[in-house]
């Protein structure tokens, strides 16, 4: 019996996924082959709380409420942060990382490994990229279940004023003290 993976089909696509691999990195190493697992991955769970939505029956909002979407905007920068930055988080990311620094207040900078493990060292690390799996998984919250996931935002965006109350006035001692 022949596996998925080695089926005609998965062949070919690893055949197309090669060719591409050499005419588009430009002799750089790019891991498309993660990079398309993890859009797959994406699909699948994107894919999953649609599907649940659907079954729960909950009617879908013709549009989103400003209110919501401005929630959502701030609690999806502030968890993408907490989990691809701060130091507190670190322990999730270093299977995937290698440490290089500090790079802000109670932030890191780290570099995804270069092995097999990079495409998730990429996303660990990139705020941008983990924005784009959080903003997906608090629609899906606000939908299935909208107090709780709505409580977990506020929190999410009360800690991000703090932080900006926390740095400016970090910046207003720094400026009357000459630091």
């Amino acid at each position: 019996m022949t596996s998925v993976a080695g089926s005609r089909p998965a062949r070919r696509l690893r055949g197309l996924l090669r060719r591409t691999h050499a005419g588009y990195s430009g002799g750089h190493d790019r891991p498309l082959g993660g990079y398309t697992a993890a859009m797959a991955g994406f699909a699948v769970f994107t894919t999953a709380w649609a599907t649940a939505v659907r079954l729960s029956g909950r009617p879908v909002p013709a549009r989103p409420e400003p209110w919501d979407v401005a929630l959502t905007a701030v609690a999806t920068f502030r968890l993408s942060r907490l989990l691809s930055k701060a130091s507190v988080t670190s322990p999730l990311r270093a299977p995937f990382t290698r440490y290089v620094g500090p790079q802000g207040p109670a932030e890191l900078e780290e570099e995804a490994q270069p092995d097999g493990r990079h495409t998730v060292g990429e996303l660990a690390t990139c705020p941008f990229c983990m924005s784009v799996w959080i903003a997906s998984a608090l629609t899906a919250g606000q939908l299935l279940w909208p107090r709780a996931t709505r409580t977990a935002m506020g929190t999410l965006t009360a800690l991000a004023g703090a932080d900006t109350l926390q740095l400016a006035y970090g910046a207003l001692v720094g400026r009357t003290t000459g630091d």
